[in-house]
């Protein structure tokens, strides 16, 4: 996946609200279903595609049923959908944890059900196997996004940071994390920790052997305890 489009300057909306602010008023439900219309198209692209194969706008559009007129009118290009695209991941993934972690009554229950299952979602699937998503080309555009344009990752990632910082300052507050720690430094290691695990056994060249220990536990194992005897 490419990001050598111009991308353009920061403000406080969204990709996918600026696109949709595009157009007039009267037609912003429109908008927004051929928005998510584009959206989707890209993401189905991502899941089916094979790895390291790109795609362009125009297969964008043919998968929309779309035009490219229509897609013009919305987006600035390539970059600024798959910007649309990572944001509403990250915001529907926040959705998702929060679900999942609520009913974990001790603040470090929480914490750590969070690591588990932010593990999972960013886990990929082998095609044809379970939920439909595309982690590694979203982490693979992600990587790229933090080195080209960080002030737009910055504000992607900030629906995930917002909720592993509620998370974080209950367990602070219980006593159960240290206090002298900077709990900012913290989120954002623990969520690439968390998030580009996937590369972590092409980095060590191993791979989980059978009937060995979960590697989402083994990854809260070492966040907590670090690797000290």
């Amino acid at each position: 996946m490419t990001t050598n489009e111009p991308v353009a300057e920061s403000s406080a909306a969204s990709w996918r609200e600026q696109a949709v602010a595009r157009s007039l008023d009267s037609a912003r439900v429109r908008a927004e279903n051929r928005v998510q219309r584009f959206i989707d198209a890209a993401f189905e692209l991502l899941i089916d595609s094979e790895p390291g194969k790109d795609f362009t706008v125009q297969d964008v559009v043919e998968k929309s049923g779309q035009s490219l007129r229509s897609f013009y009118q919305y987006f600035g290009g390539k970059q600024e959908l798959l910007l649309a695209l990572f944001e509403e991941s990250v915001r529907s993934t926040a959705d998702e944890l929060r679900g999942r972690i609520k009913d974990e009554k001790k603040p470090l229950d929480r914490l750590h059900r969070f690591v588990i299952e932010y593990y999972a979602v960013c886990r990929p699937t082998p095609k044809g196997k379970g939920k439909k998503k595309a982690p590694l080309a979203l982490a693979e555009f992600a990587q790229q996004l933090m080195t080209a344009h960080p002030h737009e990752a910055t504000r992607a990632f900030a629906p995930l940071v917002s909720l592993f910082d509620e998370v974080l300052d209950e367990a602070v507050a219980a006593g159960a994390v240290r206090r002298d720690l900077s709990r900012r430094r913290i989120a954002g290691v623990v969520l690439e920790a968390i998030m580009f695990n996937a590369f972590s056994t092409t980095i060590s060249g191993s791979a989980r052997e059978p009937g060995g220990r979960d590697p989402a536990e083994e990854l809260w194992d070492l966040l907590v305890h670090g690797i000290g005897s």
